[in-house]
């Protein structure tokens, strides 16, 4: 993956102008590719004499640092946000909790808030990594308004170290035009890889999809650390990756362009591909596989601490939040924000899978983000 705070080259900016003039990419994936959509933001950060001078700005500096997950955010609320507070956002995007966990292990990361999943809390908890979270900071969170599903793993030993952002599923999407039928499980999915799809599947580049979801295909548990199990899971992992078009977290601008024929895919980033080309679909597999919650936390020794309490305020404000789950598409915990959301919204079957799918989804397990045989399995089928 590429340095996050590296500058897009010109070369790279005019490809990916031609690819957005020809309708291959969406404008979102554009804004964020290209930066555009916080070239103000980043402006303003270098020069101070364009920040809008907000209320508050003296005690929070002029920036916040956000690392998060490609696709998941309204660009245009961090515009609102700087405009009323003074503060810009620069983010940082990344394609694996395992990622993030090794950027904050080295130091020196220079985040403020980021994203993880429910399963890597405890394991930042315990690595003294983050920081419990001050309430009176944050008085646009209601504990109350949260299913508690999605919002639980946030409390470690009784104290809140993360709050609610958004949750979701890992289905896979496709190119119906391409598909003779429509896909409904896991050993489908990397059995048409290696024939009708061959060349034209990608998989996540992050061990706990990957690997969790060949363990599905032999019936295993998807957060699976058994040595016999994962043996399995490597052994058609080895097999498919020949067929394979990529191994990317970032899958949405080949599908789009028709490069890619099927993904492993995020729940938001299905709805937003089904969105803009209603060919591509999205399906869990009906034998399991995962159902996550992200959360937004504080690092220790964040850099802009004030900043980081008023990001994550405005962004847990209802409105402000159903603006976020408008534009990205993935569900919500909050249910003050699906009282703001349409009903056919909070109908669509790709966002609220029917209960027989979705009761049989697994919350990724702490043991997956640490377990050196998975870590070692993802290596050795990359390498291959």
């Amino acid at each position: 993956m590429q340095d996050d705070n590296a500058p897009i080259s010109r070369r790279k900016f005019a490809e990916e102008l031609e690819r957005y003039r020809k309708g291959s990419v969406s404008r979102r994936h554009f804004l964020g590719v290209t930066g555009l959509g916080t070239a103000m933001a980043v402006m303003a950060g270098a020069m101070p004499m364009l920040r809008p001078r907000g209320a508050h700005a003296a005690e929070l500096g002029d920036r916040a640092v956000l690392a998060t997950w490609p696709n998941y955010h309204d660009v245009e609320n961090f515009a609102i946000f700087q405009k009323e507070t003074g503060v810009a956002t620069q983010v940082n995007v990344f394609g694996s909790n395992e990622e993030m966990l090794a950027k904050l292990q080295a130091g020196g990361s220079g985040w403020d808030v980021f994203v993880p999943t429910n399963y890597t809390i405890t394991t930042y908890v315990d690595a003294d990594l983050i920081e419990p979270l001050d309430l009176s900071k944050l008085p646009n969170y209601d504990a109350a308004a949260f299913d508690a599903r999605f919002a639980d793993a946030g409390t470690v030993n009784g104290k809140l170290y993360a709050v609610p952002k958004n949750w979701g599923t890992t289905g896979m999407a496709w190119d119906s035009t391409k598909a003779k039928a429509p896909f409904t499980s896991w050993k489908e999915f990397f059995d048409l890889t290696m024939t009708d799809f061959s060349g034209r599947t990608m998989v996540h580049d992050y061990q706990l999809t990957t690997i969790g979801n060949a363990l599905k295909y032999y019936g295993y548990s998807f957060n699976s650390v058994d040595p016999k199990e994962l043996a399995d899971a490597e052994k058609l992992l080895l097999q498919v990756k020949p067929h394979l078009f990529a191994i990317s977290s970032d899958y949405q601008p080949s599908m789009r362009n028709g490069d890619a024929w099927m993904t492993m895919c995020w729940t938001g980033e299905g709805k937003q591909m089904n969105r803009d080309i209603p060919e591509i679909h999205f399906a869990l597999g009906k034998e399991g596989g995962e159902i996550w919650s992200d959360y937004y936390a504080i690092p220790k020794n964040a850099p802009h601490r004030e900043a980081a309490y008023a990001l994550i305020n405005f962004l847990i404000d209802p409105q402000v939040n159903a603006r976020e789950a408008t534009a990205h598409g993935f569900p919500v915990a909050d249910s003050r924000v699906n009282a703001l959301l349409p009903k056919e919204v909070l109908a669509d079957p790709i966002l609220y899978p029917a209960a027989d799918l979705l009761n049989v989804q697994e919350f990724g397990a702490a043991a997956t983000l640490t377990d050196p045989n998975r870590a070692e399995l993802m290596a050795r089928f990359k390498s291959a």
